[in-house]
This record gives C-alpha cells, sequence and structure tokens, in this order.
C-alpha cells in the first residue's frame, strides 16, 4: 500500500509539471500581442511586442503591390496625449522620420496625421515621402491604436521604424515626447520580404507553428502519462 502511494503521488507531480510546462508553451502566455483584437478586422502576419513604451506591432507586407499594412498599439503619456509611428528611410532616429501621430482631436474623436519630421524640434503636419492609402484610429482600454497602410519602393527590402508616445495636444498639434531611455531606444528594423509568409494569421493568434508546438507538447504530455500508467 505504501509503494502503491507513493507511486501515486510521484505521478500526480509528474502530470501537474508537464502540464504547466505545456501550458507556458502556449501563444497566449508568450506573446502579450497576439491577444489583440482590432475593430478593422484585418489579419496581419506578424505580430510583435516592441522592446519599449509597451507598445505592440502588428504587420503584413505584400511584395506584389510592395506595401506594408501596420497596426502600432501603445498607451499615451496621458489619456489625451499621443502616440506615433513612423519610417525612417535615411538613418535610425527620429530627424528624417515619415510618421503617423494619432490623437483625439477637438471632439474628442481619435485622429491620424502625417509629419515630416525634419528636426527634433519640428512636429509639422504635412505630406510625408510615403503614399498612405489608408489610415485610422481608435482608443481602446487605455491605448491609442494606429491603422495604416504604406506604399514603399519595390527596392526597400527592410526598414528602419521608430514609434514614439507623447503626454501634450495643444490646438490640434502634438506636443514633445519625454527623453527618457524608455523613450530614445524606441527605434528598430523590420526585415520585409524575409518575413514574408505565404498565408496570414490573425491578429488575435499566433503563428501556426507555435501552435502546432503546443500540440506536440500535449501529444507528448499524454504520451509519457500512458508510460506511467503502464509502469504504475
Amino acid at each position: 500500500m505504501t509503494m502503491l502511494r507513493l507511486s501515486s503521488q510521484f505521478f500526480f507531480l509528474i502530470f501537474i509539471t508537464l502540464t504547466s510546462l505545456v501550458l507556458q508553451s502556449s501563444p497566449a502566455h508568450s506573446l502579450s500581442c497576439s491577444s489583440k483584437n482590432f475593430t478593422n478586422k484585418k489579419v496581419y502576419s506578424n505580430c510583435t511586442d516592441l522592446p519599449a513604451l509597451n507598445s505592440t506591432l502588428h504587420w503584413s507586407y505584400t511584395v506584389e503591390n510592395s506595401s506594408l499594412s501596420i497596426a502600432f498599439t501603445a498607451p499615451p503619456a496621458t489619456p489625451d496625449g499621443w502616440v506615433a509611428w513612423a519610417i525612417n528611410p535615411t538613418q535610425t532616429g527620429m530627424a528624417g522620420c515619415q510618421t503617423l501621430i494619432a490623437f483625439k482631436d477637438s471632439n474628442g474623436s481619435m485622429t491620424v496625421k502625417t509629419y515630416n519630421i525634419s528636426s527634433y524640434s519640428s512636429i509639422v503636419e504635412g505630406k510625408i515621402a510615403f503614399e498612405v492609402p489608408e489610415a485610422g484610429a481608435e482608443f481602446s482600454g487605455e491605448e491609442m491604436r494606429i491603422f495604416a497602410t504604406v506604399k514603399l519602393p519595390k527596392t526597400m527590402t527592410e526598414v528602419n521604424h521608430v514609434w514614439q508616445v507623447g503626454g501634450l495636444v495643444k490646438d490640434g498639434r502634438p506636443g514633445k515626447h519625454e527623453f527618457s531611455s524608455d523613450n530614445l531606444k524606441a527605434m528598430g528594423k523590420l526585415e520585409l520580404v524575409s518575413a514574408v509568409s505565404p498565408s496570414a494569421v490573425s491578429p488575435a493568434v499566433a503563428p501556426s507553428t507555435s501552435s502546432a508546438t503546443v500540440i506536440a507538447g500535449s501529444y507528448g504530455v499524454f504520451v509519457i502519462i500512458g508510460c506511467l500508467l503502464g509502469l504504475f
């Protein structure tokens, strides 16, 4: 009886441990951007938790028409602040950024406008270097979201992108952002062509390879459990 009781306890501990490992490998646990639900109903083939400002980026690149579709999310520095996502075609910093900035307009509705950031001290609305066939914004929970499609040159296979948040909009003009370490490291690179996949996936789910890993892990748990049952 003592041996049987110890065997049962050992089996229970193994079962709990393996089940926890499988759950931790689930996309819902490993990639927070995969839990986003958007009102624009688009699907994006890539989903990234950005390394600064609690922000995420969903994006898809279409080779045929060299268009980049994005959904950028971040909490503004204040509820009445702004969020921005940009492409810098010439360098990695903010100066030279072709920028989309979202904020609340005078009637409280979300809007997104284009800005050619020529310097750190100049944030002036105007036309940018890339065509933007569609753009929109929304406020959901505590975060602002930018949706846009940007037409890129066919020769552009990677882009330097920059994102930012600010706390002030005055007379329809976004104010300067903070210069904390988090603000200063809000930049990265997107490899466009290498990230293209045959089929897009929903922004609310992780890539199918991750789902397959979970299924395989679950199957492994049941195989091990079966072996344990055979032993005990």
